[in-house]
């Protein structure tokens, strides 16, 4: 039997949905789409108002995955945050990881060292190609291309292997750490990676092939959703989906974190704004970010990859167990966290789907007084009622699609 509450929040839904329907007018109906719907990508909620099959009007509701990151972040060191980076967009862990270390880098002034450096742009590379493949993918499948779903997996099952070599973990990485990384790359990654880079090229070309000239491809994204630079940059949105816009906006080239500025790659950027550009982003983006793997192989530097500074890093385990001093900095270090200066610092990655930022603000110590996440994904929801009133319901299944939002991202 339902509780008290629930049944309050029961009412208040229905008459939410009372409420919505005394607003339609004429012939207009109300269609509810989600949470549960697989074309939603997650537990998104969207309500419809439709005259025949056009939507006239939509509204986003979303909170159904909420968690609270940011509360929880206030109430734990700066690292013991990092598992929860991997749950915003859960489908580029080692990325979330990467921008987060850096905010919290730079509010302690530190600068990691070349090596850490290089293999993090590894990471978010190929956090990078897996998210635009699942994206790709996705999108293919609810557009009915079942074989690029095939194809698209194939690959970023590849990739998740070599998540597994480097971090320990296939989904969930935590690979990052503050100062630096949890260790090294182990010596069978890079012939892992070489191998992966030189058959993935294939799969880009097939699915451009099956997708780019396809008839009922292109019916189903060119001119639909279309999203005006004007708009693009009035809403905000970042990553594949500015870009597709014609916005010329890549964090990688306007703000360099990471010794992106040594690396030779283009960004690719769209002249309509509708679907098919979007996709058409996603596509060159991958291939571009192969480029900046080989170049990153090529120029891996020797060294360390964590920061000379035992109260930032946490100390040898050898050591720990053998010198006292060790020992006292392994624990406060683990008690405590790092002991953080006051201030207050923003910093944000171009992540897959865009800008991920970090607002943290410290009064001192190992925790956040305040930490504000920056999801993308969230930001660029706020596109989906601009670009879908006046198409029809089937192309509302191409936009969200070419949105490629994560939920997590969106609740967090």
């Amino acid at each position: 039997m339902a509780t008290r509450r629930e049944m309050e929040i029961i009412d208040s839904a229905y008459r939410a949905q009372l409420a919505f329907e005394e607003e339609l007018s004429g012939e207009k109906t109300l269609l509810n789409m989600g949470p549960s719907h697989p074309s939603t990508h997650g537990v998104l909620r969207v309500i419809l108002e439709l005259d025949g099959e056009v939507i006239t009007n939509l509204w986003q509701d979303i909170g159904y995955l909420h968690r609270g990151d940011e509360k929880i972040a206030e109430n734990m060191t700066y690292t013991q945050f990092i598992p929860y980076t991997d749950r915003l967009d859960y489908l580029a862990p080692l990325a979330n990881n990467v921008a987060y270390a850096y905010a919290v880098e730079k509010l302690l002034g530190v600068e990691v060292p070349p090596r850490c450096q290089c293999i993090r742009v590894i990471c978010s590379e190929l956090a990078r190609i897996s998210s635009h493949l699942l994206g790709i993918g996705a999108m293919s499948i609810d557009l009915g291309a079942m074989s690029v779903f095939l194809y698209t997996f194939t690959e970023r099952e590849k990739i998740y292997d070599l998540c597994e070599c480097l971090s320990g973990a296939r989904f969930t990485t935590s690979y990052t750490r503050i100062g630096g990384l949890a260790h090294d790359m182990p010596a069978e990654f890079l012939p892992m990676l070489r191998q992966f880079l030189d058959e993935v090229p294939a799969t880009i070309d097939e699915t451009d092939k099956l997708l780019s000239r396809n008839k009922i491809f292109l019916a189903r994204t060119k001119d639909i959703g279309v999203l005006s630079r004007a708009d693009a940059i009035d809403l905000g949105v970042t990553g594949p989906v500015l870009r597709a816009s014609g916005v010329d906006w890549d964090i990688r080239k306007a703000h360099p974190y990471s010794g992106y500025e040594h690396f030779d790659f283009e960004v690719p950027v769209g002249a309509v704004g509708d679907c098919y550009d979007r996709y058409l982003v996603r596509m060159e983006e991958m291939r571009q970010s192969i480029r900046i793997l080989h170049q990153a192989i090529d120029k891996l530097p020797e060294g360390p990859v964590d920061v000379d500074d035992p109260k930032i890093v946490l100390p040898e385990k050898k050591a720990v167990l053998t010198r006292m001093e060790e020992l006292i900095h392994q624990f406060i270090h683990v008690t405590a966290g790092v002991n953080a200066p006051v201030g207050e610092v923003y910093f944000s990655a171009e992540n897959p789907k865009g800008e991920l930022g970090f607002y943290i603000v410290s009064k001192g110590g190992g925790t956040p007084h305040r930490l504000k996440i920056r999801g993308p994904s969230f930001v660029n929801l706020q596109a989906l009622q601009t670009m879908s009133i006046g198409h029809m319901v089937a192309d509302l299944i191409s936009i969200l699609g070419s949105l490629d939002f994560v939920m997590g991202e969106c609740d967090r």
